[in-house]
């Protein structure tokens, strides 16, 4: 007999809702961790990461207080396992390792399984830069380690955890250059709001190098140096602190994979299909090891599907859910369904809506009318397939076409949904609103024109109804 219904390897943020999941639901489960309990997220990523960025913007609100006739002096920054157990969870802290296809050991421990759940996670990417071995670097899991401000500070990696943490280093005061090997930063996300954030680095003081090819790294002294190359031009960067953010690599080492008859990849990671089931259909994995989209809440919604299609009838789609991503720097950039290329790949006929922030009441007032939002929805319906927000609470804000997509509904639903005046969401409401005037063609506005007895409306413009009714 099996002792457990379902192992979890990785106590992470997708084993540990796996496990908790599962032993509410009355299976027996072991959940085995070798390092700290609550993975990168709770100790080195997005909880740590989020106050770093909080104190930051406090920093920055208080100098420009000033625009809004509050006046502040100088501001210095100082810079400076038993619930499981309790939910029927038998925890094992040491290293798992299969060596069978329904079995594992963790030390001298052998632990039979009917399921299990890989959720190792990941670790941080280090690019193989001549000398980078040779110098004291930060990575995104060590740099809430130092205890002083690096008066100058260099990000390899320029997509959005290196912008988060440039921007938070700079507002506290070092002079950060990010360099990037892409010909943009963030690469993955919308173009125009990758304008919008590195215009936003810029006027914090960042430096963005882009297409940046970094030759070597040494030390000199106290000092560190990198060599690199941007169109053209050599140039030698000395900094105080090189913090290396250019990705994460999924943990699939030492696993005894091969054993379990487990298809993986080094870069790629566990190779899962729709149901996050892997080779061995008694194995499942979820979050970082098994996704290029390595989020916290991707691991979250990935150990849900897992332990419904591990204990019950497998069913659980990861392509029914619909995807989101936020990037925290100033405005925040969200990502929900779809990018364009993506829709295009597919051979989807689609239409695009956007508004800029500037046409909102609530930006304006609060004096931060950059950004956008963008809708895209399939050809002649309301029918929404992704969008992108830049907003400084965009992450927030963008939750509501989340909602909508999950639920089926469209932009004429969000058109006809009353939302509190003045708040930001309030783009949602014109980009909606905007998609509906599509249907006024000029068919429409003949007949229309002839049941008001009003030619005039054959000349229909939506913009002076909107100004008229904001007057």
């Amino acid at each position: 007999m099996h002792a457990y219904d379902l192992v979890v390897i990785g106590a992470g943020t997708a084993g540990l809702v796996s496990a908790a999941a599962a032993a509410e639901l009355g299976a027996r489960v072991a959940l085995i961790e070798r390092e700290r309990m609550g993975g990168d997220c709770l100790n080195t990523g997005c909880v740590p990461s989020k106050a770093l960025l909080a104190s930051a913007r406090a920093a920055a609100d208080a100098r420009r207080a000033g625009r809004f006739g509050v006046r502040t002096g100088p501001v210095t920054v100082d810079f400076g396992v038993a619930r499981f157990r309790r939910l029927g969870v038998d925890v094992h802290l040491g290293a798992a390792r299969f060596v069978a296809r329904d079995a594992l050991t963790v030390g001298a421990a052998r632990l039979p399984f009917l399921r299990a759940i890989i959720a190792t996670g990941s670790r941080p990417a280090v690019p193989a830069v001549p000398g980078i071995d040779d110098v004291d670097y930060y990575t995104t899991d060590t740099i809430f380690e130092l205890d002083h401000l690096p008066a100058r500070l260099a990000v390899i990696g320029g997509g959005g955890v290196g912008c988060e943490l440039g921007l938070a280093f700079a507002r506290f005061g070092s002079r950060v250059t990010i360099l990037e090997s892409a010909s943009r930063i963030m690469s993955n996300d919308d173009m125009d709001a990758a304008k919008l954030v590195g215009d936003s680095l810029e006027r914090e003081g960042v430096r963005v190098l882009a297409g940046c090819k970094i030759r070597s790294a040494s030390r000199a002294g106290e000092a560190l140096s990198l060599e690199a190359v941007t169109s053209g031009v050599h140039e030698r960067i000395v900094v105080d602190a090189i913090l290396v953010g250019a990705g994460r690599t999924p943990n699939v080492e030492a696993l005894g994979l091969d054993v379990a008859g487990v298809r993986h990849d080094a870069k790629a990671g566990i190779e899962v299909d729709d149901l996050l089931r892997t080779s061995n259909s008694r194995i499942f994995a979820a979050g970082d090891v098994c996704t290029p989209h390595r989020f916290t809440h991707v691991a979250d919604q990935h150990a849900r599907i897992a332990v419904q299609n591990a204990l019950f009838y497998p069913w659980a789609r990861v392509s029914s859910r619909v995807s989101t991503w936020c990037t925290y720097t100033d405005p925040e950039v969200a990502q929900v369904g779809l990018t364009p290329p993506e829709i295009e790949r597919q051979g989807i006929d689609y239409e695009t809506f956007s508004r800029e922030l500037a046409t909102v009441d609530r930006a304006v007032l609060e004096g931060r009318p950059e950004g956008f939002l963008k809708v895209h929805v399939r050809r002649g319906t309301d029918r929404i397939l992704g969008a992108t927000l830049v907003a400084r609470h965009a992450g927030d804000t963008l939750a509501e076409v989340a909602l909508a997509m999950e639920a089926g509904a469209g932009l004429d639903t969000i058109a006809r949904t009353v939302h509190p005046y003045p708040t930001q969401v309030a783009v949602l409401r014109q980009v909606a609103d905007d998609a509906r005037r599509r249907r006024l063609t000029p068919f429409v506005r003949r007949v229309l024109a002839w049941w008001f007895g009003h030619p005039s409306l054959e000349t229909y413009n939506p913009e002076l109804i909107e100004s008229g009714a904001k007057s």
